[in-house]
């Protein structure tokens, strides 16, 4: 049965950690490797891999010490190229090439942000359990079937970006850069919409805005939506 914990999200960094019982793997690795091992009361030694989506720090802060850890990094060539590491335990993926470790098979996708060659993971295990990961994507161009669970950003709510900018405690400037490197509730909602939920059992919203989100309405306007269990990361 598939375990997702949560051990950090949101700009400062994120990092999440998930099982289906036999192979666990760390999504992101944007915290310190110390507060990693101590979210998992220590018990690293049986992590099977790291899936990085992209090089900003935020999301692959502790890269080199999970290598030196013994753990296996997953990442295409460009956050690769721009996370600035070498080790023979980098393992460069591409988009639409599946892959397996352990009793995993993942599909990286392409995502939409502002850096070198982000990926989003469609990753299955041998229950039939199919789990989403998108993060740090204004949007998602393709559509999935059979998923069981969802980890996808829900990052601000346009009105709430609009009316902070308005206020000048938001720069014109990042609101920009928003609309075009992270998701809205907005794309969110259209996104779920589009995507076959009839199997979905739990929706994470990821990296929610520590100015620009309102994680009791988001969860809410969610589970109306859905009508699926919705879990706000990190809180």
């Amino acid at each position: 049965m598939l375990n997702i914990k949560v051990l950090a999200s949101s700009s400062k960094g994120n990092c999440y950690h998930i099982t289906d019982g036999s192979t666990p793997l760390l999504l992101e690795c944007g915290i310190s490797f110390k507060e990693i091992q101590k979210g998992l009361n220590f018990k690293t030694s049986d992590i099977q891999g790291c899936l990085i989506s992209h090089e900003h720090k935020d999301h692959c802060k502790a890269v080199s010490d999970v290598i030196k850890a013994g753990i296996d990094v997953y990442a295409s060539q460009g956050t690769i190229g721009a996370m600035n590491v070498s080790s023979h335990r980098l393992n460069v993926i591409q988009a639409k090439k599946q892959f397996n470790i352990g009793t995993w098979t993942i599909l990286p996708f392409q995502t939409e942000h502002d850096c070198a060659e982000p990926l989003g993971f469609l990753l299955t295990n041998q229950a039939g359990e199919k789990l989403l990961f998108a993060t740090d994507t204004y949007y998602v161009r393709y559509k999935f079937r059979g998923l069981t669970h969802i980890m996808i950003e829900c990052n601000y709510a346009i009105d709430i970006l609009r009316k902070n900018v308005e206020n000048g405690k938001v720069p014109a400037a990042m609101k920009d850069r928003l609309f075009k490197s992270h998701f809205s509730l907005a794309n969110v909602k259209e996104f779920l919409r589009a995507n076959d939920l009839s199997m979905v059992q739990e929706i994470y919203l990821l990296h929610l805005s520590d100015g620009n989100s309102d994680s009791d309405r988001f969860k809410r306007e969610i589970q109306e939506l859905t009508g699926k269990i919705v879990k706000i990361a990190g809180y």
